[in-house]
C-alpha cells in the first residue's frame, strides 16, 4: 500500500488494502497491547526482514493506524503505539483469534499456539 486509493468498489477493500498482509494484523495486535520499539517488534514478530517491518510499520503509520515518537536522544529512541483507529480495530482482532483457534481446533485438528487475548479498553 504505497497510497491508498481514491476509489474502493467496497469499504472492504479499503480495509484490506489498510491491514492486509501478512505483517500488519500481527504488529497491529502487538502495539495493541502496548507501546513497543522496532527491536522489541522484530524479535516478537519471528521471520519479519527489518526491511519489511519498516515498510509494514510506514504504511500503517500513513494511514493514521499506528504513530510513532521519536526522542531526541543518543542513541535515538523511537516508539510505535496504536491510535485511536488502531485501538478501535482490537474487538475485530479478537474474534479474527477466536475464528483462528476454533478453526485450527475443529477443521485442521492442529496443536497451533493459540493467541491470547488481552483486554485493552478502546
Amino acid at each position: 500500500m504505497a497510497e491508498l486509493k481514491n476509489e474502493y468498489s467496497c469499504s472492504l477493500e479499503l480495509v484490506l488494502d489498510i491491514i492486509g498482509g501478512r505483517w500488519k494484523v500481527l504488529i497491529l495486535w502487538h502495539l495493541n497491547q502496548g507501546t513497543m520499539r522496532f527491536g522489541e517488534l522484530k524479535k516478537v514478530l519471528s521471520g519479519i526482514t527489518q526491511k519489511m517491518l519498516t515498510q509494514q510499520l510506514r504504511e500503517l503509520e500513513q494511514a493514521q493506524i499506528i504513530e510513532r515518537k521519536v526522542y531526541a536522544q543518543v542513541p535515538p529512541k523511537v516508539e510505535y503505539s496504536s491510535t485511536q483507529y488502531g485501538k478501535s480495530l482490537q474487538p475485530i482482532l479478537h474474534m479474527m483469534c477466536d475464528w483462528g483457534n476454533e478453526y485450527s481446533a475443529n477443521i485442521l485438528n492442529l496443536q497451533t499456539k493459540k493467541c491470547t487475548k488481552t483486554s485493552t479498553s478502546v
